[in-house]
């Protein structure tokens, strides 16, 4: 299967991926499989800003409404299933496409996990508590004391490594580094298909107007209601998200709807731009704008007539 080609479109919320993906997958003939960590849940639906049939025109999308939030999927997990559909896809089609927001699944497909112990979801969410509440800085000088190896060569400022460090340093009593084997082995496990890795970008301020617009449509659409339902789940990892644990807080009469409209915004700016260094940090994806379609293809094509 070395002649197979998974084509990897990434990109901060709101930027047009489900759109692109779906306009790729009509003129190579394919499926889009989701690497979004929440779109997979099926009580999950307007937060998550889940493509709809209409938004999907036929185009099969897998790892959509695939899964309850009463059955978590880890990381692991993800990778195994997502492995298991790739390689039945991949029977029949040459390229495939693999599309979402979230660089650790994208990365455990790609690439394989370290053999990493998995934390308590209630420690991931107290972190993220304090991340919210202190902010960054604090949490880093944290693991600088529990783990200076990796505070060493780590980009402390993607909150997602400083956090996932932590909760793995606190959970297991050891550092972090102890258990990467990435740096020292290489690839953890080589696949059996090629990669081109694309990501697409806007314009910041037009990207942020994006975010308004989606989370003005979300309200509208009835985001608190869904999220109401989801109370008896509120601990779940899946909802210590943004578009979620906002209105969580102005359903325990924390702050007014003014205020839960000016966090949901303001929140979800900073995701995405946390999402863009995520992404940016990799250092294996060709950027692009959201309605670059002809450039994109032009790329694809090029791998796809210079298949090893």
């Amino acid at each position: 299967m070395t002649n197979k080609l998974l084509i990897v479109v990434a990109g901060p919320t709101a930027v047009g991926k489900t759109s692109l993906c779906v306009r790729l997958a009509k003129v190579l003939q394919t499926d889009v499989v989701s690497a979004d960590s929440r779109q997979l849940y099926q009580e999950l639906t307007i937060g998550t800003a889940k493509p709809t049939t209409g938004e999907m025109q036929g185009v099969r999308h897998h790892f959509v409404d695939s899964h309850s939030i009463l059955n978590p999927v880890s990381a692991g997990q993800y990778e195994r299933e997502a492995l298991a559909v790739l390689d039945e896809l991949f029977q029949t089609k040459d390229v495939v496409i693999l599309s979402g927001g979230t660089g650790l699944y994208i990365n455990a497909v790609c690439f394989g996990l370290d053999d990493v112990p998995q934390a308590d979801p209630a420690l991931r969410a107290e972190l993220m508590n304090r991340l919210e509440t202190e902010g960054l800085e604090p949490l880093r000088e944290q693991l600088r004391l529990l783990d200076p190896t990796y505070a060493e060569t780590a980009d402390l400022q993607n909150s997602q490594r400083v956090i996932r460090a932590l909760e793995v340093c606190l959970s297991s009593g050891k550092p972090y580094s102890s258990f990467r084997k990435q740096e020292v082995t290489g690839p953890l496990s080589p696949r059996p298909f090629q990669m081109v890795f694309i990501a697409l970008d806007r314009p910041r301020a037009e990207l942020y107007d994006r975010i308004d617009r989606r989370m003005d449509a979300m309200l509208a659409s009835g985001l608190i209601e869904e999220v109401r339902s989801l109370l008896p789940y509120r601990h779940s990892t899946a909802l210590q998200t943004v578009g979620y644990k906002e209105v969580f807080g102005y359903l325990d009469g924390d702050y007014d709807m003014t205020e839960l409209v000016r966090l949901l915004k303001r929140n979800s700016r900073r995701y995405a731009k946390r999402q863009l260094t995520w992404f940016r940090h990799q250092g294996n994806y060709q950027w692009f704008g959201a309605e670059e379609e002809e450039e994109i293809l032009k790329v694809i094509e090029y791998r796809i007539m210079n298949i090893e």
